[in-house]
């Protein structure tokens, strides 16, 4: 502990409309916020769904002008954001903005937001050590997000992800302004997600609860000044709540998903532990694990996963979907922060699989049950399933230890040898 021990948490959300049909009243939701020209972005893959046009004819119905960008790249890059932030500076004059689709489409919603309304350039905004970390001077237009995937949480979050190309590293902008105005969570926009994208992205719903459940608490760090307050504030009361039950509602219908896509109630249940789950991370915030995902996602070479092509077939370039680079190094990153709250990663254990039976020792018993869904759901077995070798550990590190922002979440300190320790035995999981 601290000498002076932070006694303050902060909890922040947007507005949030959940269940089948809220996507109906989206017009009225704009209009509330004054907006009458929005520009609504989307990704190729959900474009083909016909829910964006439908959505496009809706809001024109409803007496609202939209302008479509159908072009965010799934796993954004710093190109890709810059292309999506050109069209949105060369579209006029907009009132809000609505992002359709996943995390990507939603996180590259959130880079034009930023730019559309501030100056400078994109890596001016990206975080400290791979960007300047400049912070938005100006108000951002009020930004609506309807989740097409169930996982990233980037509907209820202050952050935006991308894979800066140049350094071979995934990183991130983070800054209050950035959280949508408005979360428009409709279970039926889920229902088209292929099987392999279900499972990835679940596999994000479950490390953002355990890590913000792990996290080091609040009452750690030492106390903050006003100014000096960043939205991951760590462990604390709120976010654990909502942390618990989202695993308990992943415990009953993930499998189910995964392998019936068609079911509305468990796709309900899903959708709300994301939600729930976004909740809590968004405040408490990730650590390890999402750390160590961002050099794997940056750093793949031909791994390309099914489900995430425009089709529904294999990705049309190399990517390991982020809730997969979460998981991949997830069990053994528990199992190195086990003994900084014991109870804790075991109660986690018990929410995401009550008939868990303890093991001889309990720092193997989050790491197992983990391991377990993962297995279930058809996530690759490690590492080395997505084309690392014991000779990329090195680089992992490096590109894991400028995750700065999340490892300083961590609730045991963090050096280069403990991360190289959790790649290498991540390397084959079973």
């Amino acid at each position: 502990m601290p000498a002076d021990p932070e006694s303050v948490f902060t909890y922040g959300a947007p507005g949030l409309k959940f269940g089948v049909g809220a996507r109906h009243e989206l017009a009225y939701d704009l209009a509330q916020l004054g907006a009458r020209r929005v520009l609504v972005v989307t990704d190729p893959g959900v474009a083909a769904t016909g829910r964006p046009a439908e959505l496009v004819e809706l809001l024109a119905a409803g007496g609202v002008e939209a302008v479509l960008f159908d072009r965010a790249r799934v796993e954004p890059t710093d190109a890709s954001l810059q292309e999506a932030i050109d069209f949105g500076r060369a579209a006029g004059h907009l009132d809000a903005v609505v992002a359709i689709g996943g995390g990507s489409a939603i996180d590259t919603a959130k880079a034009v937001n930023l730019l559309v309304t501030n100056d400078g350039e994109l890596m001016d905004y990206v975080n400290a050590p791979v960007g300047q970390g400049r912070a938005p001077e100006k108000p951002l237009l009020p930004l609506v997000a309807l989740p097409t995937t169930t996982g990233t949480g980037s509907e209820s979050t202050t952050i935006c992800v991308l894979d800066v190309v140049s350094q071979h590293v995934k990183t991130g902008i983070s800054h209050p302004r950035l959280r949508p105005t408005l979360a428009v969570v409709d279970p039926e926009l889920t229902l088209t997600q292929p099987s392999q994208v279900t499972a990835a992205s679940g596999l994000d719903i479950l490390c953002h609860a355990l890590e913000s459940y792990t996290a080091r608490p609040y009452v750690s760090y030492e106390h903050k000044s006003a100014e000096q307050r960043v939205p991951y504030c760590g462990s604390n009361p709120i976010a654990d709540l909502w942390s618990e039950k989202a695993l308990s509602l992943m415990a009953g219908a993930f499998r189910t998903v995964v392998r019936q896509g068609d079911d509305l109630e468990a796709r309900t249940q899903v959708a709300l532990a994301a939600t729930f789950a976004g909740l809590g991370f968004g405040n408490a915030g990730v650590h390890i694990p999402h750390a160590n995902a961002y050099p794997v996602a940056g750093q793949v070479r031909e791994f390309r996963p099914e489900g995430y092509g425009p089709d529904g077939g294999p990705a049309d370039h190399a990517m390991v979907p982020h809730g997969m680079a979460v998981s991949l190094t997830a069990p053994e990153a528990f199992r190195f922060t086990f003994p900084a709250d014991p109870d804790r990663h075991v109660r986690a254990a018990q929410l995401l699989d009550p008939t868990a039976e303890m093991t001889d020792d309990p720092a193997d018993l989050l790491p197992q049950v983990l391991a377990s869904v993962m297995r279930d759901v058809g996530i690759p077995s490690g590492l080395a399933a997505v084309g690392f070798t014991s000779s990329d550990v090195d680089s992992l590190v490096e590109g894991a230890v400028k995750q700065q922002r999340l490892l300083a979440t961590a609730p045991l300190d963090v050096r280069d040898e403990d991360l190289a320790a959790i790649l290498d035995a991540s390397l084959e999981l079973w």
